[in-house]
């Protein structure tokens, strides 16, 4: 029996196989750099050492974080203070940058010109203009830009968006996402001062996911609202709700970040010939069900979000390299995530619609 199917209870038969999981290239293996080795780091090299990819050098200006980068991933790693000390390494071919979004852009130029393929963190850019200007240099180097979404490659979602590809709901017209869970772990944090932490920097992920599963659909208009819960003690609001209207679908967001227990995370998806259904206590524990007129069937999910989905996003990347493609997390694509997401922001702060699109950087 295959491990991403299951038979079902009321017909007795197998379900087409989804391929879902996060892949890696057959032998392309090049040296890569990582730029940026904050909190985040660890999961992205927990990923890459399970996966086998080749870390070649750190670079973080606080030399603590780099040495314990080194010492609990890759030891043989070479340590730099300078991200162009880094860059100068001429059998780098690879860079991730993972470094905060303000400092980045000059990042990413400066490897681009260095003749990297690059793996930026998440949230992209705060100019979508800055975005296209990054864009435009990628394919004036002949270098890949990809976004680290790595919301993409967490089993659940990821299951879901192959589902959808390959036509097993039929076409989708909506979409509805919720999360609720604790988000004050935060305090104390650079993501403290963050305005619009839930709508910008955490949701980027849930709008990105939403292209995916309404792949057919272009939004038309995002209606949002941000409220503080009435216990919170840090500055950024921790309620949040999205509404987004499409040409031919709709779709809704709702984010709880101040829950004190019983966290939850849903997934509806309703297509012409089926839905696909996923809960669970937070998004590294999902049961996912898929309904169409083969009957019912609930596959066996097998990895996590954090580190699998970091290694489905420098996977992807490499994969496109070797392949000569454009990888499904392009830069260029991703500006479309980040239209919403922009627009998502401009609407909770006027308390009216917006057209993605026409708010071109990210309000303050």
């Amino acid at each position: 029996m295959s491990k991403s199917s299951s038979v079902s209870s009321n017909f007795g038969g197998f379900f087409p196989k989804v391929d879902y999981q996060p892949k890696i290239p057959k032998q392309y293996s090049p040296p890569i750099g990582i730029i940026g080795c904050g909190g985040i780091i660890k999961y992205h090299l927990q990923a890459y050492r399970d996966a086998g990819f080749n870390v070649v050098a750190l670079c973080d200006p606080v030399k603590a974080r780099v040495e314990t980068a080194a010492r609990d991933f890759y030891p043989e790693a070479r340590l730099f203070a300078d991200h162009r000390d880094l860059l100068a390494m001429p059998e780098i071919e690879v860079v991730d940058i993972a470094t905060h979004p303000p400092i980045r852009p000059q990042l990413i130029r400066d490897s681009l010109r260095a003749g990297k393929h690059i793996l930026s963190q998440k949230p992209f850019v705060l100019d979508l203009d800055v975005g296209e200007e990054l864009i435009a240099l990628a394919r004036k180097c002949g270098r890949r830009l990809a976004v680290n979404q790595n919301g993409r490659w967490a089993p659940h979602f990821s299951y879901a968006r192959e589902a959808v590809a390959a036509g097993l709901i039929g076409k989708t017209f909506a979409a509805h996402l919720s999360v609720h869970w604790d988000h004050s772990w935060v305090r104390g944090t650079e993501f403290e001062r963050v305005k619009h932490l839930i709508l910008y920097d955490y949701a980027i992920h849930w709008f990105d996911m939403l292209r995916c599963l309404l792949p057919d659909a272009k939004a038309t208009r995002v209606f949002a609202s941000t409220l503080k819960a009435t216990h919170q003690q840090i500055m950024p609001h921790l309620l949040g709700q999205v509404l987004i209207e499409w040409d031919q679908a709709q779709a809704t967001l709702a984010f709880d970040a101040a829950l004190t227990q019983g966290e939850q995370e849903r997934t509806f998806v309703s297509g012409t010939e089926g839905s696909i259904y996923s809960v669970g206590a937070g998004y590294q524990d999902q049961t996912l069900t898929v309904r169409n007129s083969l009957g019912e069937w609930q596959p066996r999910l097998e990895g996590k979000w954090f580190p699998d989905g970091f290694r489905g996003t420098m996977g992807e990347l490499l994969c496109s390299i070797e392949e000569n493609r454009v990888p499904l997390i392009d830069a260029e694509d991703n500006l479309q995530s980040l239209a919403l997401c922009f627009a998502a922001v401009a609407s909770a702060e006027i308390g009216k619609p917006i057209v993605p699109g026409t708010i071109r950087v990210l309000p303050e």
